[in-house]
């Protein structure tokens, strides 16, 4: 259990009304990826390359919990359900560290994941290309998704089951009976990866490959928003309970916000080539967002 150093790592930026600070939370090489806001109120995130899952208390205490056989803990729920990259399985931790896993046969490993109903999650796999579903007894139900689709992240919203297909730029929608529909985007190969449902009842992702952000409804009606910087790689996305989203730029080195009609504003990272990936709401209102280079970082309105 660690604390944040203040003089070596502390790092601040002022930008009108914003300031940012970034923590070292890891080694450049521990890849900080997911974060979420736990069910205690603190921070979780979610190592990549070094198999674990940190708690990030607001009063900056750490604590490190790794995930047995590794596996490439990817992405976290509020609940803390996360995926694992190389592990058939989607893993859970309780607030207190202790780790299970759901076993997930003849799969390589998940990547999305979002919180389901009744303490269950929902996840996606890349090979074979599926959206599945984890009840809170254990069961596994899939729906198969289109070969070389490559579905990403994936959300919950009035009732259906939302997700990105990265290699096939769309977004898939799976509804309460079960039925799956491909819902093509306007933007040609625009990439899709991240993706959440904003305050508003819509569903925003984010376009990696056209640097848009997209907003679609329950009808299927798509708006796409270009950002300021094409070339900044929008990445994971996630609610702002004041309104709109805010969303990461892994290129780009920022973390922007976008309102419901489609007004972006962007905040530089106060570090170069930080490579910002997960981003999270935390209870006081502060935005996070995981660093993979070994950091976090918090935007707080002053």
């Amino acid at each position: 259990m660690t604390n944040f150093d203040r003089e070596d790592f502390f790092r601040s930026i002022r930008v009108k009304w914003i300031f940012m600070d970034v923590f070292t939370i890891a080694a450049p090489g521990d890849g900080p990826y997911g974060i979420t806001t736990g069910p205690d109120g603190a921070l979780w995130c979610t190592l990549v390359h070094a198999g674990a899952v940190m708690r990030i208390a607001l009063d900056g205490t750490t604590t490190r919990f790794n995930v047995r056989d590794g596996g490439g803990p990817a992405l976290i729920t509020p609940d803390l359900w996360f995926s694992l990259l190389h592990t058939g399985a989607v893993g859970r931790i309780s607030p207190s560290g202790e780790v299970s896993l759901v076993p997930l046969p003849g799969v390589q490993g998940s990547y999305g994941v979002a919180s389901g109903p009744d303490g269950g999650c929902t996840y996606t796999t890349m090979q074979p290309p599926h959206i599945g579903f984890i009840g809170n007894d254990g069961s596994v139900a899939t729906v198969s998704l289109p070969e070389g689709s490559m579905p990403s992240m994936v959300t919950v919203a009035g009732g259906s089951t939302w997700c990105t297909l990265n290699q096939a730029g769309a977004v898939a929608q799976v509804g309460p009976s079960g039925a799956l529909t491909i819902h093509p985007l306007p933007t040609p190969d625009a990439g899709p990866v991240g993706i959440a449902t904003g305050g508003d009842g819509a569903v925003w992702f984010t376009e990696i490959a056209a640097g848009q952000i997209g907003r679609i409804t329950a009808d299927g009606t798509i708006t796409e928003f270009p950002l300021p910087d094409r070339a900044g790689r929008p990445h994971a996305i996630t609610a702002d309970p004041a309104g709109g989203c805010w969303f990461t730029e892994w290129a780009g080195n920022r973390i922007g916000h976008i309102t419901v009609a489609g007004a972006v504003t962007t905040y530089d990272l106060p570090v170069a080539g930080a490579e910002p990936h997960g981003i999270t709401v935390a209870p006081d209102g502060t935005v996070w967002t995981a660093l993979e280079t070994g950091a976090v970082a918090r935007l707080t309105r002053t």
